[in-house]
């Protein structure tokens, strides 16, 4: 096959963008470095259970336009479960449940009514958040936690609701995290139609979700996706698997730590943007995964404000298993990623059974950890500026959560990078 388009990175932003290739009629070869597709958003086959296990949880948002664009485009919009409104059940320090549940009002009235309502917070809670709503402009160095402050909003209400959005959102603590991409994040939340807010769940593994159904889709379409294939760059050619290869169309949608890795001799025009992607800092996701001798709780999602796990997966659901098999995630997981992993299981056991009575006298059957020390780029005040899709060289573009979406390190960003990425190749 001679294609018209070659994508270097097999993720959400490189099959985003190869299926819109695809779509547009573009013969698309996919070249990706490691043995399965999916990048930071994959799964991997657990040798002790035979179960497909996410290399880290990941969450949706009815928001999410582009992913449900691209989900659509491959035919696996059902591999996802969207909430009709958004209701979340929380756990609390002292133990206690509680549940937020927006009606469907138009936004952010429905946020705001669902805040009325909900018993994990009090009336001075409540009115803090009527006055945030006022303002959703932030300082350009301003930390969330300084804006947060500034926008008087109690550290009960901190705690139980905007921390975890924006560490979930994120992946970093309040105290380092940039204001400006959560007001962003906030603000397509909060957006025209009340299920923006709403939560998104995946009911198949990730690879299974989205990564395989669009490799059917673009071979389907006279492409080819290629795994175990890293490729380079050099003078306009791709080299892949002592291969060389042109095509008028390249899309480099590896993350910003590999930018470097891809580009042999770079020209002078492009050394800028190699030089800010390795001055990027990196934010790190932990997952402890523990399988139970029984159910120990009913909720497919449960958040766990004030701990360092802030959120319980119950992936039973999933796989249609009679006990209770439970991912907990700390995102911004910088004071635990270098944690040895029975330190790390003995922590994420300690909170699940603080938060969940059954969890105590449930046996623990398995316990397996994945760390992500670069799950994210960093969004602290002082980061470099993130690249356009375009670059200096005609024909080469940019794509992955870290080009400049105005969004942070999210799925929703990685896919609308890939399809500004196609956009403006086939423009």
């Amino acid at each position: 096959m001679t294609p018209d388009a070659i994508v270097i990175g097999g993720g959400f932003a490189g099959l985003a963008a190869a299926t819109r290739l695809a779509e547009s009629g573009a013969r698309v070869l996919v070249l990706e470095s490691r043995p399965t597709l999916g990048g930071r958003a994959t799964a991997f086959t657990d040798p002790g259970t035979g179960e497909r296990v996410d290399n880290g949880q990941h969450v949706m948002l009815g928001c999410y336009h582009d992913t449900f664009r691209f989900l659509d485009r491959i035919g696996a919009t059902d591999h996802v479960h969207v909430q009709d409104r958004l209701t979340v059940d929380m756990i609390d320090r002292d133990g206690r449940a509680s549940r937020l549940e927006c009606p469907s009002l138009f936004p952010p009235l429905n946020l705001l009514a669902g805040l009325m309502r909900w018993d994990g917070i009090g009336w001075r809670d409540r009115l803090s958040a009527i006055r945030l709503g006022r303002s959703l402009e932030p300082g350009p160095d301003e930390t969330v936690a300084a804006w947060l402050r500034r926008r008087h909003q109690t550290p009960h209400l901190v705690e139980m609701l905007w921390e975890p959005l924006a560490v979930a959102a994120l992946n970093e603590s309040i105290d380092e995290a940039s204001a400006v991409p959560f007001a962003r994040a906030l603000g397509e939340m909060l957006g025209k139609d009340s299920r923006d807010a709403s939560l998104a769940l995946p009911v198949k593994p990730l690879d299974e979700m989205y990564a395989l159904p669009a490799r059917a889709y673009v071979e389907s379409r006279g492409g080819e996706v290629r795994t175990s294939s890293p490729a380079r760059i050099r003078d306009g050619a791709v080299l892949a698997r002592e291969e060389t290869m042109a095509a008028p169309i390249v899309i480099c949608s590896v993350p910003w730590f590999a930018v470097a890795e891809v580009f042999i001799d770079p020209p002078v025009s492009l050394c800028p943007v190699i030089e800010m992607a390795q001055r990027m800092a990196s934010s790190p996701i932990v997952t402890v995964n523990l399988w139970f001798d029984r159910i120990v709780t009913e909720h497919t999602l449960l958040g766990l404000p004030g701990r360092t796990m802030q959120w319980i997966f119950d992936k039973r659901r999933v796989f249609g298993e009679q006990a209770s098999h439970l991912s907990l995630v700390s995102s911004g997981a910088g004071k635990v990623v270098s944690l040895a992993n029975d330190e790390l299981i003995a922590l994420a056991t300690r909170e699940v059974r603080e938060a969940l009575p059954v969890a105590r006298e449930a046996t623990i059957r398995r316990a397996v950890v994945v760390r992500e020390k670069r799950a994210t780029f960093s969004v602290a005040p002082g980061q470099p500026p993130r690249p356009s899709v375009r670059t200096a060289l005609p024909g080469l573009f940019l794509a992955g959560d870290w080009i400049d979406t105005g969004l942070p390190a999210t799925i929703e960003g990685a896919v609308r990078s890939g399809h500004l990425a196609a956009a403006a190749a086939l423009s």
